[in-house]
């Protein structure tokens, strides 16, 4: 059995993600000794586009990943709203696009973003590949954990940071059903092996149609990108037949590049896809075990700040860690009761967002464009840039 250092508290993080080695370089920097296991074989290094912007950018700066984030930020593009065939609606007025980033934000490979974790925290944190925790268990003020390699690993605190279908979340709270709350939405985004054709580099098209979204950025080899969301009346079987075959169903009929971004898949299947869910939990801490990230809450990327609230969650229980000190259940509640808020206000955002990345009808498809259009108008264009800072 592996024990703590004296005089040196130690965390066991589970998950190797956004989450788990954001937590796992916030607590060495607060004295912390963190063992991290991730079930995977290896770190990931691809991955979807996502949004840095408010807490989140402000976490990135706070953690020191700004210098190596910045040299990976994959910048502004143009934004142009597409018919099914293609051909181009209109293209979103730029102050809208700028709005909604702001001028503190940036936007990376989730891969890039957790690369650059990684490298910041492999050599302060003990990481385990191919290892997941089998059992969890209270030992005094601290926990015990049995993990998956067969060694048993006490510790102070241990992060569930284990994505959606956390395995910690189940063990320690109990079964997903009890707080997965199912959005009937399939959501799919991975990254492009080559520039996809008929789209310029340095511009995205974006299809909205009754109950769908589909979406394709250019920003050159290496650095382009698909986003899909459909609705679904059965997400089990969706997700049993696979991302390759549901999505050449759902949008199989569009024209531009959205062709030639499903064939890239077909060749090479390793999209991100899954049920859109959210987590809601009374709670995200028991004893010495708490979830952070997805595992806790589960905003959606309907939501677009889940790497952000990541980021952020993990900064800040650091910090409540620092300020309480050996305090570490007042650490945990002081840090609960200060998210929780910006927590359900970004749920509650992407619940209404389902309208906006599936609209249920072609009514309201022709009103979000009337909507986009009329922004156009210089008073109607500040009245939505103005909505869009308060809302971040």
């Amino acid at each position: 059995m592996t024990g703590m250092q004296s005089g040196q508290r130690k965390v066991i993080v589970v998950g190797a993600g956004i989450a788990g080695l954001a937590a796992a370089l916030r607590l060495h920097r607060a004295g912390w000794r963190a063992l991290v296991v991730e079930r995977a074989p290896a770190r990931r290094s691809s991955g979807y586009m996502v949004n840095l912007s408010g807490s989140g950018f402000d976490a990135v700066e706070r953690l020191g990943l700004l210098p190596e984030l910045s040299k990976r930020d994959l910048g502004a593009f143009s934004s142009m709203l597409v018919r099914a065939d293609g051909s181009t609606k209109f293209t979103v007025p730029a102050a809208i696009v700028e709005a909604a980033h702001g001028a503190r934000a940036m936007s990376v490979f989730r891969g890039d973003l957790e690369t650059v974790l990684y490298e910041a925290v492999e050599d302060t944190a003990e990481i385990r590949f191919s290892t997941t925790v089998d059992r969890i268990g209270r030992e005094g003020d601290g926990v015990v954990a049995t993990l998956s390699d067969g060694t048993v690993e006490r510790a102070d605190l241990l992060i569930g940071a284990d994505g959606l279908h956390s395995k910690v979340r189940r063990l320690a709270f109990g079964e997903e059903s009890r707080f997965r709350v199912d959005m009937h939405h399939m959501v799919a985004a991975f990254p492009l092996k080559r520039v996809p054709r008929d789209l310029a580099e340095g511009s995205g098209t974006t299809y909205i149609g009754p109950k769908r979204t589909a979406a394709v950025i250019n920003l050159g080899p290496g650095r382009s990108s698909a986003f899909f969301t459909y609705s679904s009346a059965d997400p089990d079987a969706d997700l049993e037949r696979g991302a390759a075959a549901m999505l050449g169903e759902a949008f199989g009929d569009l024209g531009g590049s959205v062709p030639d971004v499903l064939e890239q898949l077909r060749e090479d299947p390793g999209a991100y896809f899954d049920s859109v869910s959210q987590i809601q939990m009374d709670a995200w801490s028991s004893g010495r075990v708490v979830l952070l990230g997805d595992a806790a809450w589960c905003v959606t990327l309907f939501a677009g700040f889940g790497a952000g609230l990541a980021l952020a969650g993990a900064d800040r229980l650091g910090e409540a860690l620092e300020r309480r000190g050996d305090d570490v259940s007042a650490a945990l509640a002081e840090w609960e009761s200060q998210l929780r808020p910006e927590i359900a206000k970004r749920q509650a955002l992407a619940r209404r967002g389902i309208a906006q990345f599936a609209p249920p009808t072609k009514f309201h498809v022709w009103m979000s464009d009337m909507s986009m259009r009329a922004i156009a108008l210089p008073g109607i264009r500040q009245l939505v840039v103005r909505s869009i800072k308060n809302s971040r």
